[in-house]
């Protein structure tokens, strides 16, 4: 099947080679184009020049990066930018020219304040990760590509390949998380969170169509609104510039495949993109071999992905249309535990430059989605009837879950500069969910119920960002009003449906959320800052209305479970050099009503959790980061994360660690490229014990984790590489639910890239 796969691909890759080549031809004649100068995170550089082969200057870029020439067909230019590398470019009339660093520069990044800020102006701690850092390395999954950040961890250790989806989110600044997540993943200001439980499709997204990751540290509600507690993660992704083809496909051990297809082309100012992919393994059993049974089967993944963009991009306008699907299916480690997801993704809107470098952006979107998912209780009993068996011997079905869901969306975002000093931001934004749960249960009797619950959030923002001298103010405000209503339950009878006797709670709430941010520049190298800002998180109808279980641990909704209310400030140094970057804060953060998954039995089978609002968890600690280049063939970048997390108020686990957050978390990565030879990449992850559970019964120990990637170019178009994850094959403890799970073993991948045309992404 892999064979017939691979031969698909290099066909169309082929095929597209044909469509895409006459639009990289022209007669030779002088035409008139216009490009765009970026750099390679998508921000425009003014005073970019361009010059022909002689050297001969053809013009300049202007505030909003657009460059216009005269020259002869086909147009090869050599463009050049202050602090960037020169680079040869044969482009088509509208494309996008994209210009690297010379050296480590200033970061500027949108994501923090919704408008361009240089991190040493930025109050906000805000980490980039590249097209180069994503590709180089050795994981396969966005989640894992992510951990190369110290402090990004999932709700628990697992990896994506394996986790079970209600254990995919996400947490940042030690915060933790449930099945939904503290913090707000997005691409291009439309949300991915799961409509249904708040967790991350982490194979969601064609990995040939992200340009890069933008992550920020802290609450942002103020400009993003729920679930913004930990951060916020922006996935950037590629627009189409040029006629470009790229196929990357790779396979290892325990039947782990990667395979993706690009396809790009424009044609004057309409741009069209596709990309896909399918991604998966075969697995391995998570139990550790002392506690392994007859029940315990390999827990796997095997999904299909893909997005189809089109675009016109003229003069200050740009429209564009945007449809994904994505498919998967899992085996959480037993024959009966598993679960399936089908995804429909949809978004269209504009982005409009106006006069005096203002702008306006809008996007509407939506999802239609259905998950399913099979329960069972585990027997950890002998088998009387088979004396060879002492444990885990068997399972028994109890509920069938399918859970459709459609969402709607609008997002509508200004901003306009007043003088060289002030920029204001305005916008509003509405989210609208749908869920229907159909449940069978089995057991002594079978039950039927079917859920309906509405959900919507509308909120209206403004912010207003002031830079004087060497000091930047930011300030800024939402409010938002969050509707749960419309839900109603009903139960099978036998012979009719009829109401439950607890039907869902009706809530209507309002949430005011400030930030106010200060940073001053001190000469040109080093800066102070300080934040304080209000956030929140409402309930997810996974936790009101569903049950979710993780091996032996099948954790209870609550219809009655209140919003999240967080408080925190962060304060910190940085530092810019020629060389590289180091950032160093403190930061402190309260979440008072925190949903978390409180043990009630835990001696049944299986272990019984219910959701239950606590008094109030706090993280405070430290955090470094740092990106350096002591050799132009050489970077260096990671980081240290320190939390004190824990719970400070309640009736219940009052003191405990917060589960699933380690105190200790470090990260490093060494990137050497040398044409000549290639480019490797080793990446080191430590963390430190941490408890798998609130009543901090179940002990995680520390873990050290080495990983690398290794890749040679033959040619412009053609690129091997070799990667292998845990290459010391330490057994990583991931979970005890309550027997021992581990992490992946030691697996080694090999695969090639091809690209054909393009002058960059």
């Amino acid at each position: 099947m892999r064979w017939f796969q691979c031969k698909a691909m290099v066909g169309a890759l082929a095929l597209s080679e044909v469509i895409i080549a006459p639009a990289l031809l022209s007669a030779q004649s002088r035409v008139t184009m216009t490009v765009t100068v970026e750099d390679s995170r998508g921000a425009a550089l003014e005073g970019a020049t361009a010059r022909d082969s002689g050297g001969k200057l053809l013009g300049r870029s202007d505030a909003a990066g657009r460059l216009t020439v005269v020259c002869a067909a086909p147009c090869r230019l050599r463009v050049a930018a202050e602090g960037f590398q020169e680079t040869a470019v044969q482009p088509a009339d509208g494309a996008a020219i994209l210009l690297e660093p010379a050296a480590p520069t200033e970061q500027v990044t949108v994501t923090a304040y919704r408008a361009p800020l240089g991190s040493l102006e930025s109050p906000a701690t805000t980490r980039v990760l590249s097209q180069t850092a994503l590709n180089t390395t050795a994981a396969v999954t966005l989640d894992e590509e992510l951990r190369q950040l110290p402090g990004v961890e999932l709700f628990r250790r697992s990896s994506s390949l394996v986790a079970n989806p209600s254990s995919q989110g996400i947490s940042l600044r030690g915060l933790g998380s449930t099945s939904a997540s503290r913090t707000l993943v997005t691409e291009d200001d439309v949300p991915l969170n799961d409509p249904i439980g708040g967790w991350i499709h982490w194979q969601e997204q064609p990995e040939l169509a992200i340009k890069s990751i933008e992550l920020v540290r802290g609450g942002a509600s103020d400009l993003y609104g729920s679930s913004a507690i930990g951060g916020v993660v922006n996935v950037v992704p590629v627009r189409p510039a040029s006629g470009l083809a790229e196929l990357r496909s790779s396979y290892g051990a325990e039947g782990t495949y990667d395979d993706s297809l690009l396809l790009a082309t424009r044609r004057g100012p309409w741009g069209l993109l596709a990309a896909g992919g399918v991604l998966g393994t075969d697995g391995y059993i998570q139990e550790a071999p002392s506690a392994r049974g007859p029940v315990d089967v390999a827990s796997n993944v095997h999904s299909q992905n893909g997005v189809l963009l089109t675009e016109r991009d003229r003069g200050p306008l740009r429209l564009f249309v945007r449809g994904s699907g994505f498919n998967e299916a899992r085996g959480n480690g037993t024959s009966y535990q598993t679960n399936g997801t089908r995804l429909w993704r949809y978004a269209t809107g504009g982005d409009w430059q106006g006069p005096h470098n203002g702008s306006l952006a809008t996007r509407f979107y939506g999802s239609d989605e259905h998950y399913r998912q099979t329960f069972s209780s585990i027997s950890n009993l002998p088998d009387f009837d088979d004396p060879n068996c002492s444990y885990r011997c068997g399972e028994n079905p109890t509920k069938f879950s399918l859970a459709p869901d459609n969402e709607l969306g609008a997002v509508a975002h200004w901003s306009q500069p007043l003088g060289s000093g002030l920029l204001l931001v305005a916008g509003a934004d509405t989210h609208d969910v749908r869920i229907w749960d159909q449940e069978q249960s089995y057991g002594k009797s079978t039950a039927l119920t079917n859920l309906h619950d509405h959900q919507r959030d509308s909120g209206a923002y403004a912010e207003a960002m002031g830079v004087r001298k060497a000091w930047t103010l930011i300030a800024s405000s939402r409010m938002d009003w969050f509707e749960n209503y419309d839900g109603q339950e009903l139960e099978w009878n036998g012979s009719s449906w009829g109401p439950t006797p607890t039907q869902p709670a009706q809530r209507d709430q309002r949430f005011f959320d400030p930030r106010l941010g200060l940073s001053r520049k001190l000469k040109e190298h080093w800066a102070v800052s300080a934040s304080g800002f209000r956030a929140f998180r409402e309930p997810t109808p996974n936790e009101l209305y569903r049950s979710t279980q993780v091996g032996n641990e099948l954790t209870r909704p609550n219809g009655n479970l209140l919003s999240e209310r967080a408080t925190g400030w962060e304060t910190g140094l940085a530092s810019e050099w020629h060389w590289g970057s180091i950032r160093s804060s403190y930061f402190l953060t309260q979440v008072n009503r925190p949903i978390t998954a409180l043990t009630i039995d835990g001696a049944s089978s299986p272990i019984l959790l219910m959701r239950e609002n606590l008094g109030q968890i706090e993280s405070r600690g430290v955090a470094v980061d740092f990106e350096l280049a002591p050799r132009r063939w050489l970077a260096v970048d990671g980081g240290y994360q320190y939390a004190h997390a824990t719970v400070t108020q309640g009736s219940q686990d009052l003191g405990n660690w917060i589960p699933e957050v380690a105190r200790n978390m470090a990260t490093m990565n060494l990137r050497a490229t040398r044409p000549a030879l290639g480019t490797v990449n080793l990446q080191g992850r430590l963390s430190g014990r941490q408890f798998d559970d609130d009543a901090n019964v179940y002990l995680l120990h520390g873990y050290f984790r080495l990983d690398a990637y290794a890749a040679h170019d033959f040619g412009r178009r053609f690129e091997l590489f070799a990667a292998g994850e845990n290459l010391l094959n330490r057994q990583i403890e991931d979970s005890k639910t309550p027997t021992t799970t581990l992490g992946m073993p030691r697996v080694g991948r090999v695969g090639l890239l091809v690209r054909l045309g393009g002058a960059g992404k």
